[in-house]
């Protein structure tokens, strides 16, 4: 008589503490990101961006370790994810930069909530879009510009300003267009590489190339973090449609070698 084959245990639709308590966590630095930005304290409100990002890339980790997935913390972290990466950066960015458009007229004013909310709502669709495909789409690569780097290139960009010791009232008429750029680049069909699969060698180790990589990276972290992270994360905001430029361009290629 043959064995019954043992059916899986049903995925657990509970709450559990540890993986929540990390998201918490990342959803309250981007509550003070705009405690912060209102109050005039600009860098502590990109800093807290940053950390909430830190605090997301590890909830997702703690809960596959501790075996504490679920249905809830899936869509706990994605309105986290919201607050701290949409939300968050479009008020920092309105409150440094944005607000000081309407000294010059009042259209010009709500251009500037205008493109605030347009990068809260591409946070948002891209959010919504990332959850329905789920289990679908490639691991290795993000559809779009994923909401954190998104919200990197804005705080990186505010905190070497702001560090700078320039006010972001001057910038008024650039930060429209990089909240426009970066929010269109969140739900564009761009690929972009997840960093979730690094290359290892056949015995699973990464090659030693990458360590010396990541000293260097984290050397010049500590010469200059602001400006480094703003060219780190503009380099890679660009990377996804130099990619799919060169893509297009070798297919175009290829066709032709085959004709």
């Amino acid at each position: 008589m043959n064995e019954a084959t043992p059916v899986p245990p049903p995925r657990h639709r509970g709450i559990y503490l540890l993986p929540n308590l990390v998201t918490t966590g990342a959803m309250f630095a981007g509550f003070y990101a705009i405690i912060a930005s209102i109050g005039g304290r600009y860098t502590d409100a990109a800093v807290a961006v940053f950390f909430a990002a830190v605090l997301d890339g590890l909830d997702g980790r703690v809960a596959r370790l501790t075996g504490t997935q679920s249905e809830f913390g899936v869509q706990y972290d994605s309105l986290s994810d919201l607050i701290s990466f949409g939300l968050a950066p479009a008020l920092v960015m309105y409150t440094w930069s944005l607000s000081a458009l309407k000294d010059f007229g009042p259209l010009w004013g709500k251009l500037g909530w205008a493109a605030a909310f347009i990068y809260a709502a591409c946070a948002a669709l891209r959010l919504a879009r990332f959850n329905t495909q789920v289990g679908v789409a490639d691991k290795r690569y993000f559809q779009g510009l994923a909401s954190p780097a998104a919200a990197a290139v804005c705080m990186s960009f505010v905190w070497s300003v702001d560090k700078s010791g320039l006010p972001g009232s001057e910038f008024c008429f650039v930060t429209p267009v990089i909240m426009l750029v970066v929010g269109l680049l969140m739900v564009s069909q761009f690929r972009y590489f997840s960093f979730k699969s690094l290359p290892m060698d056949e015995r699973g180790r990464v090659p030693f190339r990458w360590i010396v990589g990541a000293v260097l990276l984290l050397a010049l972290l500590i010469l200059d973090t602001a400006r480094v992270l703003l060219a780190g994360f503009t380099v890679y905001l660009l990377s996804g449609p130099a990619w799919t430029v060169w893509l297009a361009a070798r297919q175009r290629r290829a066709r032709r070698g085959a004709a």
